[in-house]
């Protein structure tokens, strides 16, 4: 019984533990994406300075998962959410890792900004914000209704930016003055399009947890 209560208290701990993860990395992907609309350089050095702190939470939730299988050989749901804690704690510190990157090419775009607006930039950043906003809520909540906005969002999202990618490769076909400024952009809008398809993971692992179903065989059959 004294096993039970303990693992019962583990595995409440790791449910905080992830939440918390997920809202951290949701406000890297907001303050990443201010300072580049903004160009504050002051912000983008914030995120990457504050990925110490993700990188730290990713590795205590790695140990709780293991220290809970040690407790107890976990079953049916709870087998379910502790594997897909570990897969989802990966997503999210890759998340977290995309919105550094994207920090840290912001300062060269300086004589640019113009260009970052004209493109699009700001509205796939919009969209970015919505959709992990819907993440962080599918985390917390478990409620599936928010996987299928996630889905639909992220399609849209990775629609945008490759719309934005395409007109980026055209200009530097014939612009040659800005091919390193939009190498640097395109890079960007790679990272946005990487966050959509690690936010479709995510609510394909939670979907897995409530449903005991791997969705991505199920979309790969229709």
């Amino acid at each position: 019984m004294e096993n039970t209560r303990i693992f019962d208290q583990e595995l409440e701990k790791l449910e905080r533990k992830v939440v918390q993860m997920c809202s951290q990395v949701n406000q890297q992907i907001n303050d990443a994406l201010t300072a580049l609309r903004d160009y504050d350089l002051k912000l983008a050095k914030k995120v990457i300075n504050d990925d110490n702190d993700i990188d730290t939470l990713d590795v205590k939730i790695d140990k709780l998962c293991q220290k809970i299988f040690a407790l107890q050989q976990p079953v049916a749901s709870d087998l379910r959410y502790i594997l897909s804690a570990l897969k989802i704690n990966n997503d999210l510190e890759r998340v977290g890792d995309h919105a550094v990157s994207i920090a840290k090419r912001i300062e060269p775009l300086e004589d640019y900004r113009q260009l970052v607006s004209e493109l699009g930039i700001d509205t796939v950043s919009q969209q970015t914000s919505l959709l992990f906003a819907d993440v962080v809520e599918l985390i917390k909540t478990h409620n599936l209704e928010y996987c299928q906005k996630i889905y639909q969002q992220s399609a849209a999202l990775k629609e945008g930016c490759e719309a934005i990618a395409a007109r980026i490769l055209s200009e530097m076909m014939h612009k040659s003055e800005v091919v390193v400024v939009a190498s640097n952009i395109l890079i960007i809008v790679n990272l946005i399009e990487r966050i959509a398809s690690y936010s479709n993971n995510i609510a394909e692992s939670i979907t897995f947890v409530v449903e005991g179903e791997i969705v991505k065989h199920r979309k790969n059959m229709q």
